[in-house]
Formats: structure tokens, C-alpha cells, sequence
């Protein structure tokens, strides 16, 4: 049985994505630089050498505060594939750099505040 379409003009939402994924990275499957689903990237504010896309410009709008490659994936709802390439073509332009994810600090293993502690404590032993 062929699946039923909504009365109306056809959206994006009822038919689903319109375009094929590697069509937004020109066909391309495979990124010039090395990302992981957990690399960390965020834009540098230079001006980018080369003409990009739409889609270039929506993955450099995610990366004003640090954001990992899988987060621009979801958030632009395309493979982390293409979102790979995407970002290598950014990368090669001076738009975005890499890294991985902060190392934690000496001060992220310092002890905690014992007046912290303890009103946490307080407060659930008035919940008991």
C-alpha cells in the first residue's frame, strides 16, 4: 500500500529531506582533515578564502562558541559524514579550527567546597 501524503501543498516536514546528503559536499564522502564525532571546532572570525554554500554558512553559524562535530551533525539534521567535509572545507579556508575536547585542569580535581557540602547535606536531611 503506498503511504499516505497530507491533503495540501507538500512541505520539507511532510515529504522529508529533499536533498541527498552528499549532495551537499559536492559528492564528496571524505574529509581532508582528520575529525572524530567528539573533535571540538569553533570559528576564528577570519574571513574565508573560496566560495562556499548555504550549507557552510549554516555549519560556521554553530561554531561561534566551541561546539563538537557531532552536535553541528543533529543540529543541522545531516550525516556526521558530511558535516566532516563540510568543516575540512572551513578548515582549509582559516574559517574554523580543531581540537579535541579540554583536557581537564589541575583545578578540576581540586577538593570541593566543604560549606557546599554540608548545606547540600542540610537540605536533604530536612527532606528524610
Amino acid at each position: 500500500m503506498p503511504p499516505v501524503l497530507p491533503e495540501g501543498p507538500l512541505t520539507d516536514e511532510a515529504v522529508g529531506r529533499l536533498v541527498r546528503p552528499y549532495t551537499v559536499s559536492d559528492g564528496r564522502t571524505r574529509a581532508t582533515s582528520h575529525f572524530t564525532l567528539v573533535t571540538v571546532v569553533r570559528a576564528t572570525g577570519v574571513q574565508t578564502q573560496g566560495t562556499f554554500g548555504l550549507e557552510h554558512a549554516q555549519v560556521l553559524a554553530l561554531c561561534e562558541s566551541p561546539v563538537s562535530v557531532a552536535e553541528v551533525a543533529a543540529r543541522m539534521q545531516v550525516p556526521a559524514a558530511v558535516v566532516k567535509v563540510l568543516l575540512s572545507d572551513l578548515a582549509e579556508g582559516g574559517a574554523v579550527v580543531a581540537g579535541q575536547a579540554r583536557p581537564p585542569s589541575a583545578d578540576h580535581y581540586a577538593l570541593p567546597d566543604r560549606d557546599l557540602l554540608e548545606a547540600v547535606r542540610d537540605a536533604l536531611l530536612k527532606r528524610l
